[in-house]
Order: structure tokens, then sequence, then C-alpha cells
């Protein structure tokens, strides 16, 4: 049984790295359902429930610093790769399709709370909130709301399994309808997107040894410092000094993407790492308790994604937005920047970058959405 930091530690790191590590290696069909962290949370969380370690007052405290310094670390490495000005060169018609899947989904999202408000309990607007977060950003986004709004490391095994499931039968929805768009387009008067050219986007160098370093350090130091002006910032109901460390973080990380740091390689790399880790650390404190809820919220998520299909079918229709661009925001939303270009390309090679874009235009505003949906549905559930 593991009593001290340093042992729980490198659990912590093995276990991360173990499932990415056999998706690379062999590539199976359960990666495709179950993502590697998915699988990295419940794996962990099956060893805590085994008693692998004991919550010591030395783990506990590392625990907390951990997740309250990685987060926000882990959110401005993200928005090192988010360039505005590419983001706005898309236009008006993209950048028009991007705002009406946003609204729809929130649309969604306080519908579905309503109709099953009365299945889930008191709290269970939180992980509802945490999952709009990922579903127009990534799982960071999630993690980041959760911390926000307090919900409890337990609901996030049922957030996480509804997420990948969703996401995954989103996703051959999407390339199933790609024969569907002459028909579609026709009946929205939209003229196909096939043909836009759009830049594509700067390729990145790899990582080196020396450029993860000064990433690591100048994430960490950023996380510090957000977390002391968090501290002087007003609070409310709905925003905390964790609240306002997560936004600080996130500007400055959208302030560094655009000065000549941004070109130093190696953020994704450490920001992917940092994110499975963080993970990881999530579910060394968490059980199986709250995975008896996720029958209830997989059926909220399906119809989350049903009505938002449905309201974005509709503004396509009053804004005459062609399929293709409709598929590409709905995945940048709800699949992120790892799906949404490999649909891009069944559909048009040249709507790749409009794709990788909107993916990314997702990661910077997903928690602030996040806990915009948060605060609603904390309102609608008192």
């Amino acid at each position: 049984m593991i009593e001290s930091v340093w042992p729980y530690l490198a659990v912590m790191l093995l276990v991360a790295g173990f499932w990415p590590a056999i998706e690379r290696r062999f590539r199976w069909k359960v990666f495709e359902v179950l993502p590697p962290i998915v699988l990295t949370y419940l794996s962990v969380t099956a060893l805590s429930v085994a008693g692998f370690w004991t919550a010591s007052p030395e783990i506990h405290a590392a625990q907390g610093v951990l997740v309250s310094r990685l987060v926000p670390a882990l959110l401005f490495l993200l928005m090192i790769n988010c360039d505005l000005r590419a983001i706005l060169a898309l236009g008006p018609r993209v950048l028009g399709v991007f705002v009406c899947t946003s609204i729809s989904l929130f649309a969604a999202f306080v519908l579905a709370y309503l109709i099953f408000r009365h299945w889930i309990p008191g709290d269970g607007w939180m992980p509802l909130a945490s999952l709009s977060g990922s579903w127009v950003g990534g799982t960071a986004n999630m993690i980041a709301v959760k911390q926000a709004i307090g919900m409890s490391d337990t609901a996030l095994a049922t957030t996480l399994l509804t997420d990948a499931l969703c996401y995954s039968m989103w996703v051959v929805v999407l390339f199933a309808v790609a024969r569907l768009a002459p028909a579609f387009n026709r009946w929205t008067r939209a003229v196909s997107s096939a043909d836009m050219i759009v830049a594509d986007t700067a390729p990145r160098a790899p990582a080196t040894v020396d450029s993860v370093l000064l990433w690591l350090g100048l994430a960490l130091l950023t996380a510090a410092l957000a977390a002391v002006g968090g501290r002087y910032m007003p609070v409310g109901s709905m925003v905390s000094p964790t609240t306002w460390t997560i936004l600080i973080a996130t500007v400055a990380g959208l302030v560094v993407a655009h000065t000549p740091l941004a070109r130093l390689p190696g953020a994704p790399s450490v920001s992917s790492a940092m994110l499975i880790s963080v993970v990881a650390v999530l579910a060394s404190q968490s059980s199986f308790a709250g995975i008896a809820a996720a029958p209830i919220y997989l059926l909220c998520g399906v119809t989350v994604i049903a009505l938002h299909a449905i309201l974005l079918c509709l503004f396509a229709r009053v804004f005459h937005f062609d399929l293709y661009l409709c598929g590409i925001s709905s995945l940048a939303h709800i699949g992120g920047v790892a799906a949404t270009p490999v649909l891009a390309a069944t559909y048009s090679r040249s709507l790749v970058p409009v794709g990788i874009l909107l993916a990314l235009l997702g990661y910077i505003l997903g928690t602030g959405y996040g806990l915009v949906v948060a605060a609603v549905l904390s309102r609608l559930a008192s």
C-alpha cells in the first residue's frame, strides 16, 4: 500500500503513459469508443478502489497542489496554438456557422436538463455543465469547468463516459450523412463549401528537450501568478478565485500565442502529457459510485446531440449553410481538434484548415461557455 507522494506520483505517470502507448502501438478498435484518457481514468479509479494507496495527509496535499496548478498551466499551453488572426480570417460565413452551433448546443443543454431534471440529483446540473465545456472545447475545458464550479471527482467518471460514448456515436452519424450533402444543400439553398480556399495552418517543428523544459516552466509560472491574481478579483456565487485563476491563465496563453514565443515547438506535447496526468490525479481521488448515474446522463447526452442537430438544421435553413460546414462545426465543438480534420478531409481536403481553426476556437471559448451554462443550469435547479 502506497502512503507517500513519490511512489504515488510514479503510479500516476505510469498509468497516464500506458494507455496512449498501447493505442499508438496496437491501434485497437476499442480506442475508437473509449479513448486512452477514459481508460486512464477508469484504471486509476480501479486502483484507488482496490486500495493501492491511502488518502494520507501527504498524498491528499499533493493531489490538491497538482490539480490547482496543473489545470491553469494546461489551459495556458492549449492557447499557444490558437491564432485569433487566422480564425477571424475564416470570414463571416464560417464564423456564423460556429456561432449557430454554439447557440444550438446551449439551447440543447438547457432543454435536456429541463426534461431530465426530475431524474437526476440536486447537483446533477454540474456534470452537464462540465460536459458543455468539453462539447465546445475539449477535455481540458471540461476539467477547468469542473474545478471552477466545485464538481466532485466521482462525478467526473460519468461525464467522461458520456462524452466518449456520445461523441463516438455522433462521429459515425456525421461521416454517414456526407452523401446527403446535395439534397441538404438544395433544402437550405446553400452553395457547397467544398471548394473554399483557406490557407493551411503552419506545420509545427517537433519538440526538443529545451523547448519542453521552457514551456513547462513558463506554464507553471503562469499558473502560480494567475493564482495570486485570482485572489484579488471579485467573487460571487458562481465566480471563485479558482474561476479567475483559470480565466487569467487562458487569457495569458492567448496573449503569448501572438508573440514570437508561440513559434517555440513543444507546447502541444507538454499539454497532452499534462492533460492525461491531471485526469489520472483526479481519478485517484474518485470511486465508481458516480458511474451508477451513467445511464441517465448518457440519455441526456443523446438528447442534447439530437436537439442540437435539429436546431442546427433550422439555422442552416434560415442562413443557407451547407452540410459540410455544419458537420465540421458540430464536430469541432463535440469532437475537438483531433477528430475534426479527419471528417473535414472526408468532405473536402480544402476544408481541413477550417476544421482545425474552428476546433481551436472551441478551446478558447470552451471554459467560459461551460461557466455560462453552469450559471443557467444552477439557477434552474434552485
